[in-house]
């Protein structure tokens, strides 16, 4: 693909309307529910981006899906996410040790690295308006029902740590109490939080911009999981090759992106904190109610003819499912400047991505994976990892059927297991019952080097539901692993099929609820992976108590089921579902 550098989202936009990938909708259209259901439809089949020209209650026209194909994150990037990774690595490999032929082999592309920095200038277009704070003349959307109300989902969260000067952009959603009052939903382990923090130390409140819209590079580097005080913005200026401008806010000391559709500038006191959410998240359930920051606008900045941009996530796939994507194939290979026996590496969408990171690896010593596996979980943002799975280099982490064979084949509980009972956890993650913590597990399924027979997998097995009552739906995965969909008893259920003949070579058990299609990939690996905790949920055929540790053998079984504690599944409701299909043909009409 011939790259392409686009100053801002509004020539993105021109440019996927003069190729046929963005559709304009002239209807007019609720932001409460219904564009949701509208453009979930279009991201399902994998649709163009959309423009809704004619939001009720606004003004300004509202786009949605903008990288929600492989394809259109590719031209909003310029080139294929691994490259960038690839080019990466290879700078630093060329340049370790540093050499004078090395040096010299390197400067035309060093040169590039000169563009990682942003540029001053005195005035931009995303000042041409200056306005008193009035969130309700934004097209802000409500995405779910039961959501608190409509959240700003595609903001672009600017701070600055107080001591340091550092920039932090990141992407977290402010849910709207009135027209100068947002909610601040970040989690502690993110940037923004860090800054917050910061400041509090100083007993001073933290300066905000919220940006809206800009160069789509700039909006990809905000969600990016860039080694912490890496600068995004100046990283987006590295992609696109040229430094981003930056002009002086108004209201408030920060600098920012002068070519941006809006500008929120504002404050985050110290010390005032109000109830946020529910929220229908990224992981395809509502997150909990919990106190957080407040945002406090002073003003808004915009262009004359601004376009509000939007997402939305849910149960997968959505927008985010392909921006994880890229940010994972541009960062894995990454890893392997600080762990080189990391050969690749994948954090699956379907699961929420922090929920499964499988790693291939070449093993040079006994237990190496182990070693990765400790290492990986303190690595950035991957120390939010629920479930990491480690294989052998020649294994692609992406083939779920190939992880599944290798963990059959390789694993054993005795000495391949690691549990971690209390660790930080994603803050939208909900299966331990607390914020912010919750376990790991760890599964090393590399191959051994002793020369092991490999196991006898089984290729069927006697269908469990004539065995046992509570069994309604099953499936046998490679590697011996069997999935059975219950009515109740999951644990009892799985503790018989560890007793009942016919199933001795099922390596795994795991529990799922009636309303999991257990035939379709992406549904299984969301509702597996979303859905339990390993200290809680994960049990062996045998265990064994030597001196303090737990010595976990034989056949292993996950409680994956729906627990009474966990928040609602996300659903739109059949009144807007009825709407969308029969004004279908209205919004495509020219």
């Amino acid at each position: 693909m011939k790259r392409k550098n686009f100053d801002d989202l509004q020539e993105f936009i021109r440019y996927l309307e003069a190729i046929g990938d963005l559709k304009r909708i002239k209807t007019e259209v609720d932001p409460i529910l219904e564009i949701t259901e509208i453009s979930s439809r279009v991201i399902k089949e994998r649709g163009p981006a959309l423009i809704f020209e004619n939001v009720k209650g606004s003004s300004f026209p509202l786009v949605i899906n903008l990288f929600g194909t492989e394809e259109r994150v590719e031209l909003a990037l310029g080139r294929k996410p691994r490259e960038v990774g690839e080019e990466l690595v290879f700078l630093f490999e060329k340049i370790n040790p540093p050499s004078l032929k090395s040096f010299f082999f390197l400067l035309p592309k060093a040169l590039g690295f000169l563009s990682m920095r942003t540029k001053n200038v005195k005035k931009g277009l995303v000042q041409e308006v200056e306005e008193e704070p009035d969130l309700d003349k934004l097209p802000i959307i409500q995405c779910w029902p039961k959501d608190g109300g409509r959240f700003i989902t595609l903001g672009l969260v600017l701070t600055e740590d107080p001591f340091t000067r550092r920039r932090n952009l990141g992407i977290y959603r402010l849910q709207v109490y009135d027209k100068k009052t947002t909610g601040m939903h970040w989690h502690p382990h993110k940037g923004g939080a860090a800054h917050y923090h910061e400041a509090s130390k100083l007993g001073m409140d933290l300066e905000v911009a919220v940006i809206l819209g800009g160069d789509p590079k700039m909006i990809f580097t905000a969600i990016a999981p860039l080694p912490e005080g890496m600068d995004e913005l100046a990283f987006a200026s590295y992609l696109r090759g040229k430094p981003i401008p930056m002009v002086p806010a108004k209201s408030i000391s920060l600098r920012v992106p002068a070519n941006a559709e809006f500008v929120l500038e504002g404050v985050v006191p110290q010390g005032e904190l109000r109830l946020e959410g529910p929220f229908g998240d990224h992981f395809g359930y509502y997150s909990m109610e919990a106190p957080f920051p407040v945002f406090k606008l002073r003003e808004i900045t915009r262009r004359n003819n601004p376009i509000y941009p939007a997402t939305v996530v849910g149960k997968p796939p959505k927008e985010d499912v392909f921006l994880g994507i890229a940010a994972a194939e541009m960062f894995s290979p990454l890893i392997r400047i600080v762990q080189p026996e990391v050969k690749d590496m994948w954090a699956y969408p379907e699961a929420g991505f922090h929920n499964l990171l499988v790693v291939s690896v070449d093993e040079r010593y006994p237990k190496n994976g182990i070693k990765a596996m400790l290492a990986l979980w303190g690595t950035g943002q991957l120390l939010l990892t629920k479930c990491m799975i480690m294989v052998s280099s020649d294994v692609n982490p992406r083939d779920f059927g190939a992880v599944l064979r290798e963990i059959g084949e390789n694993f054993d509980p005795k000495e391949d297991f690691l549990l971690i009972p209390w660790a930080p956890l994603d803050t939208l993650d909900f299966t331990s019952g607390k914020l912010n913590v919750g376990s790991k597990m760890g599964i090393n399924a590399v191959r051994k080097g002793n020369g092991k027979i490999k196991r006898r997998l089984p290729e069927r097995v006697p269908d469990p539901r004539e065995k046992l009552s509570d069994v309604i739906d099953y499936r046998l995965l490679p590697g011996g692993v069997l999935v059975i969909k219950v009515e109740r008893n999951p644990r009892e259920t799985i503790r018989r099929i560890f007793d009942v003949p016919g199933y001795e070579d099922v390596r795994v058990v795991v529990a799922q609820s009636r309303d999991i299609d257990l035939h379709d990939d992406t549904e299984l690996i969301w509702g597996i992976f979303t859905r339990f905790d390993p200290y809680l949920d994960v049990i062996f055929e045998r265990t064994e108590l030597r001196g303090s540790a737990v010595v976990y053998d034989g056949r292993m079984g996950i409680d994956a089921t729906f627990k009474e504690w966990y928040p609602e599944v996300i659903e739109m409701s059949d009144d807007i579902k009825a709407k969308v299909t029969e004004r279908w043909k209205e919004y495509w009409k020219l």
